[in-house]
């Protein structure tokens, strides 16, 4: 059975990347850091959104309809949709690619509309913990659309959430129907494949022992592997400083390198921008691989009352403390189909 899993691995993995994991402090504290890897420039862009915003499902009648909760800071890609970040909660979202995703759109009939560049903001926007998410979210009653992005790649993702409180849960629409793995030990996300298959390469290789050996290339399975071992083997940290430092090392152990590429593997991608968020002090560092510095924003020291906001950047050089230089933006609208498709 493990054998079948990775040779379906190795056909799967070959797609656009990104890699997350949930750490640990000694103080029992938690972090969540995350790669996005992909073919070229995501546009990313850090929004901070206010509690209170009446928000759709930005895909024409059928929408779902909300008003947010909780004030969350995001990163935003392409501008249509939110792919990381953290609520004033401190629950986290990391929205990540998996080629084997389907929505199954045809099963769903009347169901709310939701787009996918929406689904992880309305979570942040709607629920403080992972259990209260996972209860809202497990009877299956979401219509993700999901058209193409601009790269022309498949919108195919799958969700990972995490809290102050050691909550995790991985959210995978597969064949139609929508898969929860739902439990702190689910700490490590990759892509492909499907997460069930991830835990039986884990199990595999914890049989081999990764002092002896670890799958070394940069294929989503491979940096599963690489990533569980390396987890569980890195100390707890004594101070909030130190820990962030560990997580963001996590994650830069397992990034690909600018620029890398494989004519065999002509998916390969390269890490584009990696976070580390603070469940317990709010706090949300961003880490781009062409800008010199890291910067962070703290919830607290944010004015939401400003409406929707945005950081400079990448219009500006920025590092360390960011959290006042939020200047006022109108919001990105949601990946959707073409007006002609809406109505179908």
């Amino acid at each position: 059975m493990v054998l079948g899993a990775m040779v379906m691995a190795v056909a799967a993995s070959l797609a656009q990347g990104c890699s997350r994991a949930v750490y640990e402090d000694a103080a029992g504290h938690f972090y969540t850091g995350r790669t996005m890897d992909w073919t070229e420039p995501t546009k990313a862009k850090i929004w901070a959104f206010p509690k209170g915003m009446k928000r759709d499902g930005g895909v024409g009648p059928g929408s779902l309809e909300w008003t947010s909760k909780w004030s969350s800071v995001v990163t935003s890609m392409y501008d249509i949709a939110s792919v990381d970040g953290m609520n004033e909660k401190g629950l986290v979202g990391s929205m990540l690619y998996l080629v084997e995703t389907d929505y199954g759109n045809e099963h769903r009939g009347d169901q709310k509309k939701l787009s996918v560049g929406a689904w992880m903001q309305y979570v942040l926007d709607s629920f403080a913990t992972v259990p209260e998410a996972v209860s809202a979210l497990q009877s299956d009653a979401l219509n993700i659309i999901a058209p193409d992005l601009p790269s022309g790649d498949a919108c195919a993702a799958h969700l990972a959430l995490s809290d102050a409180s050691n909550g995790s849960a991985i959210f995978e629409y597969i064949a139609g129907r929508l898969v929860i793995h739902n439990g702190s030990q689910y700490k490590v996300m990759t892509n492909s494949p499907p997460y069930d298959q991830q835990l039986a390469l884990t199990a595999y290789w914890e049989g081999v022992g990764g002092n002896t050996f670890l799958p070394g290339t940069h294929r989503a399975a491979d940096r599963f592997a690489r990533l569980s071992f390396n987890l569980h083997a890195v100390p707890k940290a004594n101070t909030p400083e130190v820990a962030v430092a560990t997580a963001f090392s996590l994650v830069r152990s397992i990034s690909v390198p600018l620029g890398l590429a494989d004519p065999h593997h002509p998916n390969l991608a390269s890490t584009r921008w990696r976070s580390v968020t603070d469940h317990t002090h709010g706090k949300y560092y961003f880490d781009s691989v062409i800008n010199p510095s890291v910067f962070w924003v703290d919830l607290d020291n944010i004015d939401f009352t400003g409406g929707v906001q945005r950081l400079p950047w990448p219009e500006e050089d920025l590092a360390g403390d960011v959290s006042k230089k939020f200047v006022p933006s109108e919001p990105f609208p949601f990946i959707h189909p073409p007006a002609r498709q809406l109505h179908v």
